[in-house]
């Protein structure tokens, strides 16, 4: 199948007060048409900042600097900011991880669903009317001709966020980037919100991206996942190798330290030692190097690559490309 968008070798920097940081280094991925991506990580690893760097909503002192985002067959970088905006909200959407300060709090719910619907679709009222009120009951909310009326302050959060993807995907767009979407809604209605985002996408052929800390969501959800730590992608694989074999010693922390139901109840969660390198700290070697407990001098001088350690799984790291190895020859 064609992949719908390409990003290859992304690198988004920042302008500080104290130098260039940079924020996003040599991302590259795929996406086919109805495929969930999960990128998870640490806060601060780059994941947001990817997401907007594909959607081209990039503050002012920050800029991409070397690589390519193709849509569809068309660069985005080659675009102004006029096509952009004809582009966003029609091919490529985005649900933000807080969605009342993404919804104005002085328009209604319709008047603000419409207003991308005769944008985008060129509709007049009465259609875009029609096609929102459709949107919001297949969203599953409750007498959507009220909701229309209402203003975002009257909703709960978990309609507030239907509402948010009910405007996200009213024009069906081909890319769907979900950064965080149940980070503030308890456990059942982020189960609901999931279940509804992977069947609403899997209709109209929607990719989606999602940005996300949390891998029971990833599990729940994600066909493949990017794994990012300081800005690049440590991990690649599909969800299923994530969780059965991960390769990269970072990977294989975040998986430790998640709470199991038949775990003793006595037992301390594992952790990962150390902390995350600030971008303004010299990076030689692997990033992750003053974090793993099976770095040798290698690691510390020369960066690895991101490597294949078998078919459609890539690792950033000397030690899991050589356990991959010597296994194979055990075998």
């Amino acid at each position: 199948m064609e992949h719908i968008l390409n990003v290859n070798h992304l690198r988004t920097v920042f302008e500080t007060d104290r130098g260039q940081v940079i924020s996003v280094d040599d991302v590259s991925f795929q996406l086919k048409a109805g495929e969930v991506l999960a990128i998870v990580g640490e806060s601060g690893c780059g994941k947001s900042v990817t997401a907007l760097s594909v959607m081209q909503l990039l503050g002012k002192n920050s800029r991409i600097d070397d690589g390519d985002i193709v849509l569809d067959g068309t660069s985005l970088l080659a675009l102004n900011e006029k096509q952009m905006q004809a582009i966003r909200g029609n091919q490529i959407s985005m649900i933000f991880q807080e969605p009342m300060t993404s919804l104005n709090p002085v328009f209604t719910i319709g008047y603000q669903m419409m207003e991308a619907i005769q944008l985008h679709l060129n509709q007049d009222k009465k259609q875009a009317y029609e096609s929102a009120v459709e949107m919001l009951r297949k969203v599953g909310l409750p007498r959507p001709e009220r909701i229309m009326k209402d203003y975002p302050f009257a909703l709960s959060g978990g309609m507030r966020q239907r509402v948010m993807i009910a405007m996200a995907l009213a024009c069906k767009p081909k890319v769907l980037i979900a950064d965080e979407p149940t980070t503030a809604l308890d456990v059942t209605v982020q189960a609901q919100i999931l279940r509804l985002m992977k069947e609403l996408c899997a209709e109209v052929g929607t990719a989606i991206i999602l940005i996300t800390h949390d891998l029971g969501v990833v599990a729940e959800i994600a066909d493949r996942v990017l794994v990012m730590y300081a800005g690049q992608v440590v991990e690649d694989t599909d969800v299923f190798t994530l969780f059965d074999s991960p390769g990269h010693p970072y990977t294989q922390g975040l998986l430790k330290s998640i709470l199991h139901l038949d775990a003793d109840d006595t037992a301390r969660l594992a952790a990962i030692p150390g902390t995350v390198p600030t971008m303004y700290q010299s990076l030689a070697g692997c990033r992750f190097h003053n974090r793993c407990s099976i770095a040798t001098e290698h690691c510390f001088s020369q960066p690895p690559a991101l490597n294949a350690v078998q078919p459609g799984h890539l690792t950033r790291c000397w030690e899991a490309a050589k356990h991959h190895i010597q296994e194979e020859a055990h075998e």
